[in-house]
């Protein structure tokens, strides 16, 4: 890639979490049997008008809000003409011209090898337009009817006419990783906002990356490339990787980037031609005569930001302010709503809020995180309250545990599911689990360590440091882990300079 600069812009398309569909009552509910929720309007009958959904614009205002864009008191919507056997009607209802969102913009923070790095990243717009059905090809309807199928390909339009707001980016980033945070950050805002629930499995959170590269210098774009339906952040930090991969090789051999849609395969970890990429001007975007104009009131736009929470970027500022977190450690902990709320509650059970936030933040971040992600498990289904880790930190914090110890009393507490408060001091009690603080009994064990380990001794008055680990360890391990490790550490330091 020495030379080249990659140019990545996104389009986002996020489900909105509304309990109908845009223009029609029919359900929105994910894993209904094939063509249950559809209804005459999504099936595009003669005669059907559809009508708009007051709770979509709703959503569209709150995420315009949130991002600092502008709303547009009147915005129209278009139909966008292409045909495929899961669009009925032959045209999807999209804004054009005038979309209900435009501009703003997302800050960005994420770690590589090189260490920690912010952006902000311009956004062109946000529209409202209804999803299209879903075609199912012969894995899909083998499973469906059986191999009477086998071969055949079908429609699903159960998601025909779902509320989606298609959310486009600047093309302002420069790399893979870029993007992905870029990704995650959008996917943290909207499901933050309770807008979308963020599902990518099930479709609720789809991206589309626009990639191109040029030449170092080259203010010019080059031909961008379309890869469609990235449903994992994983997938599409790889595919652009690979895209970027072939166009460069494909321009240094001498070829050309053609403008094209590509989709990524995971198996064979590459992207494909799909169909040529399609410009405004194909789609014949004109007014639909059907709907009027789409007026955001005054009195809404109002209603809407006082009812905004607190937002990510907010919460960030004043973790680092008021509890004097890293910046990467408050960029971690607000990527969830639900990761931040569980955060907040430990921290306010703390005898010491201030002083024990870290702590904390080390504990969600780590140990909680992790044996979430062990069970398949969401942070608003974890085993150890709030309360209980409060109670674990500060029992770290007054010396009763230490950290070693303390994980063995937090997988208790999440394998016994223990619901009561006073799982964390019951545990200890019943386990044996109480360090040892007592000087006394402490320098007698330092005393023998010292005596045993002569060889330590003298390497380690020699220089080497790791001589003086081995110590502390050969103390720990006699105490079976139980004794302060900061009291053998300094009783050892002064023992052994005397």
């Amino acid at each position: 890639m020495k030379g080249w600069e990659v140019v990545i812009g996104l389009e986002t398309h996020v489900q909105l979490a509304t309990r109908s569909k845009i223009f029609s009552g029919a359900s929105t509910a994910f894993g209904a049997a094939a063509n249950t929720q559809a209804s005459p309007v999504d099936l595009a009958l003669p005669g059907v008008l559809p009508v708009m959904n007051a709770a979509a614009l709703e959503c569209a205002v709150r995420f315009g809000l949130a991002v600092g864009a502008h709303i547009a008191p009147r915005s129209v919507f278009a139909r966008k003409n292409y045909f495929y056997p899961d669009l009925p009607k032959g045209y999807q209802i999209s804004q054009y011209e005038i979309p209900v969102v435009s501009g703003g913009s997302l800050a960005l923070a994420w770690q590589d090898g090189k260490g920690s790095h912010e952006k902000v990243v311009n956004l062109t717009r946000a529209h409202l337009e209804e999803d299209a059905g879903k075609s199912l090809h012969e894995d899909a309807m083998r499973g469906l009817g059986g191999a009477a199928l086998a071969g055949m390909s079908g429609i699903d339009l159960n998601r025909a006419g779902t509320p989606l707001l298609e959310i486009v980016s600047e093309p302002e980033m420069r790399s893979s990783l870029e993007a992905v945070a870029y990704a995650r950050t959008l996917h943290g805002l909207v499901t933050w906002l309770g807008i979308c629930d963020g599902n990518m499995q099930e479709g609720s959170f789809r991206v589309d990356a626009n990639v191109s590269v040029r030449p170092v210098g080259q203010a010019e774009f080059g031909t961008r490339c379309e890869i469609k339906n990235l449903n994992s952040f994983r997938f599409m930090e790889r595919a652009i990787e690979y895209e970027v991969r072939r166009q460069i090789e494909l321009i240094e051999d001498g070829g050309r980037v053609v403008q094209e849609t590509r989709l990524y395969d995971p198996d064979r970890d590459e992207t494909r031609s799909m169909r040529s990429k399609e410009d405004a001007h194909d789609y014949r975007y004109f007014p639909d005569p059907d709907l009027p104009p789409l007026v955001v009131e005054p009195a809404l736009l109002e209603r809407v930001r006082h009812s905004l929470p607190e937002l990510p970027a907010a919460m960030r500022a004043r973790f680092e302010r008021d509890l004097a977190l890293p910046a990467y450690d408050a960029t971690t902990l607000t990527a969830s709503r639900a990761v931040a709320t569980y955060f907040e509650e430990t921290v306010a059970a703390l005898p010491q809020p201030q002083a024990q936030a870290k702590l904390a933040a080390n504990w969600v971040m780590g140990e909680v995180a992790a044996q979430l992600n062990r069970d398949g498990l969401e942070i608003t289904a974890c085993p150890v309250s709030a309360r209980q880790l409060a109670l674990l930190i500060a029992r770290i914090a007054d010396g009763t545990v230490s950290g070693k110890l303390a994980r063995e009393v937090f997988q208790a507490i999440w394998d016994e599911r223990a619901a009561d408060d006073q799982a964390v001091d019951r545990i200890i009690e019943a386990r044996g689990l109480k360090q040892i603080s007592d000087s006394g009994e402490i320098e007698k064990i330092v005393d023998a360590v010292i005596a045993a380990n002569a060889k330590s001794v003298e390497e380690f008055r020699a220089g080497k440091e790791k001589a003086f680990n081995a110590l502390v360890g050969q103390a720990m391990k006699a105490t079976k882990g139980k004794a302060n490790p900061q009291q053998v550490n300094d009783l050892l330091r002064s023992k052994l300079a005397g």
